[in-house]
């Protein structure tokens, strides 16, 4: 055990602040694993639906702006880093640094959802939100077949951004719960299962990116 894991406060379960931190990482992996089992299967009815209506998923395709997911790509990747970051210097007792990788990790997680807010803006006033108000013209393609790819846009997408508020609601979180106990040493494991958490939000992204935004044929 760590001097530093030594120093954490036990809850009257654990033996030690060994088994309580093999505790709660193995319940933050079993949380990951109903999130990947969840996310997996809006993937293969991404899959499924691709392969039937490869023609109208390569047209709408067409309509999302790839350099705006570039950049959220970029944005999140940036943000997996700051986070990793701030888990370190947690592991080391540097308040301040915590703050600030926190703070830059909030940061980039607001930039990602301002970008979204611009591509779902630009699919309403182009009405290719699906609905009674879709509409979708190129020739030889099936309206309904295409709004298929936008249901599953926004509802992946959508359920996507959702975890990344969940995940800036918890910064917020960490850093008020920091401030507070500030003149004690610095119980990482909260800020250590966060990291998990983000990171799985910006992996998702890495395949949400190239699924939507770049295959597509041309």
């Amino acid at each position: 055990m760590s001097t530093h894991e030594g120093d954490l406060h036990v809850g009257h379960q654990f033996e030690d602040a060994e088994q309580q931190l093999d505790s709660y990482s193995a319940g933050m992996w079993l949380f990951l694993v109903t999130e990947v089992l969840f996310f997996g299967g809006l993937f293969l009815a991404y899959i499924i639906y691709r392969t039937r209506y490869t023609e109208a998923f390569v047209a709408a395709h067409h309509e999302l702006d790839w350099q705006l997911g570039g950049l959220n790509t970029v944005i999140l990747i940036t943000s997996s880093l700051t986070m990793a970051l701030g888990v370190r210097a947690a592991v080391l007792n540097r308040m301040k640094a915590v703050l600030g990788w926190l703070g830059l990790t909030f940061l980039c997680a607001g930039g990602f959802m301002v970008v979204k807010y611009i591509e779902y803006s630009a699919k309403f006033e182009h009405h290719l939100f699906p609905g009674p108000n879709f509409e979708f013209h190129h020739a030889g393609i099936d309206p309904g077949q295409a709004q298929m790819f936008f249901n599953l846009y926004f509802a992946m997408t959508g359920l996507h951004g959702a975890h990344v508020l969940i995940g800036m609601i918890t910064m917020i979180i960490l850093v008020i719960r920091l401030w507070v106990m500030r003149k004690q040493r610095i119980d990482f494991i909260p800020i250590e299962l966060t990291g998990l958490y983000w990171h799985f939000v910006d992996l998702v992204w890495i395949f949400l990116f190239p699924l939507f935004y770049l295959v597509g044929g041309n």
